[in-house]
């Protein structure tokens, strides 16, 4: 039996993300009001129970940098996405434009990125939970052009791995394990993310 989700699973999956999402919408329009909120006002703004709110971010912390860090680079990346292929056809060059996007940004957002990582590891998520869901939901995104060409375990997989050298995680080896600068981490990061795009469509050929 295979190990890699299957559509229910990655369905489920989406469904999670569009919670969450939902979570730091409203935690970022109460910030955005002048608000400090609470988990119990940041629930009720966003119309889940507090269990549902404690599940997808165990501490107050973790949730409000989330929200500033998401006000930071969502609209960037997406628009980045977006100009980078008008006619949505071209993978390649909406995954370039995101990871470009995501290094430029981290010169202003890696030290969040730093305490993303610690509060994260520090409580990690509840069974059923996974962190990275703005990650993952741009990786998707870009990846759009390709879903019809990969067996959707193809794609799942290409996600997965593109989850490995994209996001605070690599950029963070880049930088304290490799000693690289900005300009050499997007490159490297480039380079991996295209690598692993021609293997996967090598593999369906």
């Amino acid at each position: 039996m295979t190990d890699e989700p299957t559509a229910a699973v990655a369905g489920k999956a989406r469904q999670k993300r569009r919670t969450r999402t939902a979570i730091l919408a409203a935690t970022q329009q109460l910030l955005a009001d002048g608000a400090t909120p609470s988990m119990a006002e940041i629930a009720e703004a966003a119309d889940v129970s507090r269990r549902t709110l404690y599940q997808h971010f165990p501490t107050l912390d973790q949730l409000l940098l989330d929200a500033m860090l998401g006000e930071l680079s969502e609209r960037e990346v997406d628009t980045a996405i977006a100009e980078a292929d008008p006619g949505g056809t071209d993978a390649g060059k909406r995954v370039e434009a995101m990871v470009r996007t995501l290094s430029t940004m981290s010169e202003e957002t890696l030290r969040l990125g730093r305490s993303m990582v610690r509060l994260t590891l520090a409580q990690p998520p509840a069974p059923g939970q996974r962190r990275g869901h703005r990650r993952v939901g741009w990786i998707e995104q870009a990846l759009e052009p390709l879903r019809d060409d990969l067996e959707p375990v193809a794609f799942e997989r290409l996600v997965s791995a593109l989850a490995m050298v994209v996001g605070w995680e690599a950029l963070i080896v880049l930088d304290d394990v490799r000693g690289l600068d900005a300009d050499d981490r997007t490159q490297t990061s480039l380079w991996a993310a295209r690598a692993l795009i021609d293997a996967a469509l090598q593999e369906t050929s």
